[in-house]
């Protein structure tokens, strides 16, 4: 004899299989581990922070174009 299934619970499981096979295909192709995560993370810090530390503040005289006309 064979064995009972019922169909809507057969019908989800293979629903869930298939979004699983789905998100592992897409951890291969488009995933980052955690390290990878962290050093960009890390680099757009220390850049942000660098552009940060060297930017220049407008001077008063400066603020009506810089073409020298006063």
């Amino acid at each position: 004899m064979s064995d009972i299934v019922n169909l809507r619970q057969f019908r989800k499981q293979k629903a869930r299989d298939a979004r699983e096979k789905q998100a592992g295909e897409n951890r291969i192709l488009f995933g980052r581990n955690k390290a990878e995560k962290e050093a960009a993370r890390t680099e757009a810090h220390k850049t942000e922070r660098f552009f940060e530390q060297n930017r220049r503040e407008a001077r008063k005289d400066d603020e009506d174009g810089g073409n020298g006309a006063h």
